[in-house]
């Protein structure tokens, strides 16, 4: 089986495991998904949307926050971690939105990685979340479940795994595809423990690449 029908069937077989997949951060506007993503570097999703209510409650609007002291942005977002570094790029991005687009969001790939800690993954996430365009956004559950699956080979580097992968994944399926690996991967092709192949949709034609089998 080549790359692109292994990639067509894992595809297919995701979209039927997990239907209603979607991004595991919470947000009702735009902006606030771009503060989300920021800080879910190095911290789990789940505690992201706890950490956030404290955050939009006491700053509810781009211009708010573009006006908050950092020092007190960082004493809300520090149980996210790197609270120092976070809470200066917030502070610093929600400055550009305000003053140079409106409190909008960019609606280009190329303007949103030139705002203040945005990468590529961060600005995959906000093309294909916000905007509905073809998006490949390579988080860690990503990297691992490629490279295990067999649509890649052996690559750990984010931005490779994704140029690897916009070759062999239609670009409509992208965005959800990689929502639907978050899922996969930590309900079933688990990264802590042994991954539970016996329930696993994608068991028969999944590489099982680095999974000690017997």
């Amino acid at each position: 089986m080549t790359k692109e029908n292994l990639a067509i069937e894992v595809v297919a077989r995701l979209k039927k495991e997990y239907p209603d997949a979607g991004c595991t951060l919470d947000y009702d506007q735009a902006w606030k998904l771009l503060v989300s993503v920021r800080l879910a570097a190095q911290c789990t999703d789940a505690r992201v949307n706890v950490v956030v209510e404290d955050l939009y409650a006491k700053y509810p609007d781009v211009d708010a926050l573009a006006d908050a002291d950092v020092e007190d942005i960082e004493r809300i977002v520090r149980p996210c971690g790197l609270g120092k570094s976070k809470a200066r790029d917030i502070s610093a991005c929600m400055k550009i939105l305000k003053d140079e687009y409106g409190g909008k969001i960019p609606k280009d790939f190329k303007t949103l990685l030139k705002l203040p800690g945005v990468g590529r993954k961060s600005a995959n996430l906000i093309m294909g979340d916000v905007f509905g365009e073809p998006a490949i956004v390579t988080d860690t559950h990503c990297i691992r479940l490629v490279n295990r699956i067999g649509l890649v080979d052996g690559i750990k580097d984010p931005k490779k795994v994704e140029m690897e992968l916009w070759k062999i994944i239609p670009p409509e399926e992208g965005s959800d595809f990689c929502h639907r690996l978050v899922f996969h991967g930590r309900d079933i092709c688990t990264a802590r423990t042994k991954p539970h192949c016996e329930r696993c949709c994608l068991s028969e034609i999944c590489k099982k690449n680095g999974v000690e089998q017997g």
